[in-house]
């Protein structure tokens, strides 16, 4: 994560009703980018819950950037769905994301609501949903603002050879804000790949493709991908 960066929903595509996995990811950004991306954290550690009810699901992650030296960040995003029908594909969602930095403070923190639409292959080897979000941001700063937005969100997973393979991610279009007021379309996406050991253990890589996201001071790049290695273990 970087500083004053609104980040947004990362989802986790479960292939059982409840589902929590730890995952430790080195990230090759900054030295991709050392100028523009030259604060940017090396090592991600995520905690991650998927949990389903009769009513819906709940699900969080919690990510906490580290260096040599301290816990550069802490940030959250916390949702629930509740089912309209039991026949429709269709749920009422609502979140909430914001964290603190040791740099940096708090992210500027937002809430969600929306509608999303979610389905499965039978074996649920393919999941996806689709999620279309008012966004609201607060003020935290003096150099920002309360404003409102709109947030339409893709996530998928796929798991192919046995379930030995798993591709999981999305992808984030929103609408943001620049400092002189001026808006501007965000478009973030984290797809994953996982090599599956065990039901417990995976090694792969996630890389977070980007627009309008990382704040660069630098110069007026405004596309990056970062990707990282990682390994996870499934609880």
């Amino acid at each position: 994560m970087k500083k004053y960066v609104f980040l947004t929903a990362l989802a986790f595509s479960a292939l059982i009703a409840n589902s929590q996995n730890i995952q430790l990811h080195y990230d090759f950004g900054r030295n991709l980018y050392p100028d523009e991306e030259s604060t940017r954290q090396k090592v991600t550690l995520t905690l991650e819950q998927f949990k389903s009810d009769d009513w819906g699901s709940w699900y969080y992650f919690v990510d906490v950037d580290l260096s040599r030296k301290e816990t550069l960040g802490a940030y959250t995003e916390i949702s629930r769905e509740f089912n309209l029908t039991n026949k429709l594909p269709f749920a009422i969602h609502v979140e909430y994301d914001g964290g603190l930095g040791s740099r940096t403070g708090s992210y500027q923190q937002a809430a969600l609501a929306g509608v999303a639409y979610n389905g499965n292959t039978p074996n649920f080897t393919a999941t996806w949903s689709l999620q279309l979000l008012y966004k609201r941001f607060f003020k935290n700063y003096d150099f920002n603002t309360a404003f409102n937005s709109v947030q339409l969100t893709g996530v998928w997973g796929v798991h192919f050879l046995n379930r030995k393979m798993s591709f999981l991610g999305f992808i984030d279009f929103w609408r943001s804000q620049k400092t002189n007021d001026h808006g501007q379309l965000v478009i973030l996406s984290e797809p994953q790949l996982w090599y599956n050991f065990t039901n417990h253990l995976s090694i792969g890589s996630e890389v977070e493709i980007s627009n309008n996201f990382i704040y660069n001071t630098i110069n007026d790049k405004t596309f990056f991908v970062n990707p990282t290695l990682a390994v996870k273990w499934n609880f």
